[in-house]
């Protein structure tokens, strides 16, 4: 719990405040049944209306200064509670951020989603809760507990015979309740992930027809969170009615003996409604302190969700950079018997020693079959993934050397699945050059072959973009990866498959631009199709994570079989077309 003390430091204050005036509201709380009695044994029975009025006066006092204490004390309790969780949020998804590709395969989407809110609201709620409590739980304990005992140390006696009884209760149920709110947490991710993926893939579910299978695994999960909540809550619920029981009983056997006491004059009937009044004080301080404790059990297994977030060791990183202050100048990429796999315990390699070299201001091809491993060798060029063994470098120095910012802005890369986001066709652009002008932004669409579309929306570049782009179509979507990508001005430009939905004249022509607005940048295509990767330079064949084949198209006709079916095959497809 030590890493989230420098969440506490920056609202001290608050931390402080809170509990102090939530204790001035438990001073009057002791006070006031002592008043009432005296109100009870002294003033009614002399008549005294003066000094019933005074009395009355300061317990209307009393309930001022309570009220300004207690209001006070929520006020900072929440300030409290609220900024702690907004600078946890904050240094959580920083982290989150700052992972590689290879941390954010440990943690599905979901369970993310619901750490860095539902976790976290959580810890917020028993922070309010606890400040409120800190000081207020146990200050009426002992304060009720003093005045109880001072004015009637043989009655005190019950009160000592049932708070064994209900610590005892209380850290039985506790040890109940943690692993079920761990396991209810976990039920929530699960959930989470099943409305992430729905709603993300909501048309491919339409157009399948898949409704009906979705909601049934939407009601799996839901089903399974109800009932882990259920098995969470039933323990909870328990501690109400044992609470409940133990005030009761302690309020009857109260009565009974100090009714006898009252019988024969050892006790005054306005001591017996202070008594009373103690007691129940002294009770409330229990169960509020229970409501913490088991509240306390939900936070501790959601602290303990987020701190694996927190404490995630990032394997990609700067700190064993050596050249931090080297930028990507020309572009030159080379691979020297370079081998990776995802999983480090499995055998074999996802690339198997793959040495090849990209001069700057080539073109080069890479095609192979699905899964032969072309989107993970391109991946290890900005550092999404290491490699295991082997060497990649861009300009001659090590990709490890670099800063990840350093490397990164000098690669421009568009993903196979093509990613937009909610805002503005131009909001979306500019995340190659957030300061690119107009005329920037509209040479970078029509390199791409996207000016055009665009200008036919009503609100050209102005378009609001629906979540991941939805209200344009696929082709569309890739143009405008591209786009951004190319106001990037990139010295190393990677298209993984990123015109596959663009009909072959468009792809030409965006070639033809890549040779004139790019022809100092080295081009690195992934492509399926023959066509997108024919006028290449120098074409890769990968086949099972092996360069197969290196050479020009009419090379790897002659001497790659490989390259030569592929060739066939689209042949073919294309003249039975």
């Amino acid at each position: 719990m030590k890493q989230y003390m420098k969440y506490v430091k920056p609202y001290a204050l608050y931390f402080l405040l809170a509990p102090v005036l939530m204790l001035v509201e438990v001073v009057g709380e002791v006070v006031m049944p002592k008043l009432l009695a005296n109100i009870i044994n002294i003033g009614i029975p002399a008549g005294d209306t003066g000094y019933i009025v005074r009395m009355g006066l300061g317990m209307a006092g009393m309930a001022l200064i309570m009220m300004l204490g207690g209001v006070g004390g929520g006020f900072f309790s929440a300030r409290a509670s609220v900024s702690f969780a907004a600078a946890l949020r904050k240094d959580a998804f920083a982290k989150v951020q700052e992972f590689s590709f290879a941390n954010i395969d440990k943690f599905s989407t979901g369970s993310l989603v619901t750490r860095l809110t539902n976790d976290i609201t959580q810890l917020q709620n028993i922070i309010n809760m606890g400040l409120k409590m800190a000081f207020r739980a146990p200050g009426m304990l002992i304060g009720a507990l003093i005045m109880a005992v001072a004015m009637n140390p043989s009655l005190a006696t019950v009160i000592g015979v049932v708070i064994p009884i209900l610590v005892i209760a209380l850290v039985l149920v506790m040890r109940v309740a943690f692993p079920r709110f761990n396991a209810m947490q976990k039920k929530l991710d699960r959930l989470n992930t099943s409305v992430q993926e729905n709603l993300t893939n909501i048309r491919v579910v339409k157009s399948f027809v898949r409704e009906k299978e979705e909601m049934e695994k939407f009601a799996e999960a839901n089903e399974d969170l109800r009932a882990g909540s259920i098995a969470a809550f039933k323990v909870v619920i328990m501690t109400m009615p044992i609470m409940t029981l133990a005030m009761n009983a302690t309020t009857l056997a109260v009565v009974w003996f100090a009714g006898r006491q009252i019988l024969v004059g050892d006790m005054a009937v306005g001591d017996l409604t202070a008594f009373t009044t103690y007691i129940v004080q002294i009770l409330i301080s229990l169960m509020m302190t229970a409501m913490v404790i088991l509240n306390s059990s939900r936070a501790i297994a959601s602290a303990k969700r987020i701190s694996e977030i927190l404490n995630t060791k990032v394997d990609l990183s700067d700190e064993t950079a050596t050249k931090k202050d080297a930028v990507v100048t020309k572009g030159k990429v080379e691979f020297k018997n370079v081998c990776f796999k995802y999983y480090k315990d499995k055998e074999n390699y996802v690339l198997d020693h793959i040495s090849f070299t990209a001069n700057p201001g080539e073109i080069v091809g890479i095609i192979g079959g699905t899964g032969s491993g072309k989107t993970s060798m391109v991946q290890l060029i900005p550092r999404l993934y290491d490699c295991d063994a082997g060497e990649v470098l861009v300009d001659g120095i090590n990709v490890k050397d670099y800063s990840l910012k350093h490397l990164r802005e000098g690669v421009g890369m568009v993903l196979q699945k093509n990613v937009l986001f909610s805002g503005t066709i131009m909001d979306n652009l500019k995340w190659g050059d957030e300061d690119a002008t107009l005329e920037a932004v509209q040479a970078a669409a029509e390199s791409a072959q996207a000016h055009n579309f665009v200008s036919s929306f009503t609100k050209g570049y102005e378009t609001e973009l629906g979540q991941g782009g939805v209200n344009v179509s696929g082709g569309q979507k890739q143009r405008l990866c591209i786009a951004r990508a190319l106001l990037k001005k990139p010295k190393i430009l990677i298209l993984d498959d990123s015109t596959s939905a663009v009909d072959t004249a468009t792809e030409r022509r965006i070639r033809e631009a890549f040779e004139g607005e790019l022809k100092d940048t080295t081009k690195i295509i992934i492509a399926q199709r023959i066509s997108s990767v024919k006028d290449a330079n120098r074409i890769l064949v990968i086949d099972e994570g092996q360069i197969v084949g290196e050479g020009t198209h009419e090379e790897l006709y002659k001497t790659c079989e490989a390259y030569r079916e592929i060739c066939i095959s689209q042949e073919e497809k294309e003249a039975s077309a």
